[in-house]
């Protein structure tokens, strides 16, 4: 969402995933503060996947934000008590997402059932954080 840039790519395909999908995610996912680019874990895109396939009709998710550098989760954590030290985000394990046209409050509880990894959720600043730690949920 503070980038403005669109992705379509298929990263995954007969069988293998393809790095020059894999390479475009990545970007896509950068620390838009620093621009520094991290390998995106797949078990994440895989939830993503599954998010987008399983919600009604054609979707499409807004990433608010993807991998943060480990200096942007400090900075984040002088200005915030939500952000965490050992952030998931630092290690490309996490993304804090909106799907247009649905309710976060919604895309909070679909995430949730999916049983999948840590689900926050953020209605203020309206967003929905999933990673792929061990299964959990907050509120902000």
């Amino acid at each position: 969402t503070h980038t403005g840039q669109e992705l379509d790519a298929c990263y995954y395909a007969q069988g293998r995933y393809q790095p020059g999908a894999l390479k475009k995610i990545n970007y896509i996912f950068r620390d838009h503060r620093t621009d520094e680019i991290k390998p995106i874990h797949k078990d994440l895109l895989n939830l993503l996947h599954s998010i987008s396939v399983t919600l009604e009709g054609q979707i499409r998710i807004h990433i608010v934000s993807g991998y943060r550098s480990p200096e942007t989760n400090a900075e984040l954590r002088k200005k915030s008590k939500d952000v965490v030290k050992n952030s998931l985000h630092v290690k490309g394990k996490a993304v804090d997402i909106r799907v247009p046209d649905y309710r976060t409050k919604k895309l909070r509880n679909f995430c949730m059932h999916l049983n999948a990894g840590g689900v926050g959720y953020y209605p203020r600043s309206d967003f929905v954080h999933v990673d792929i730690g061990p299964v959990r949920h907050w509120r902000a």
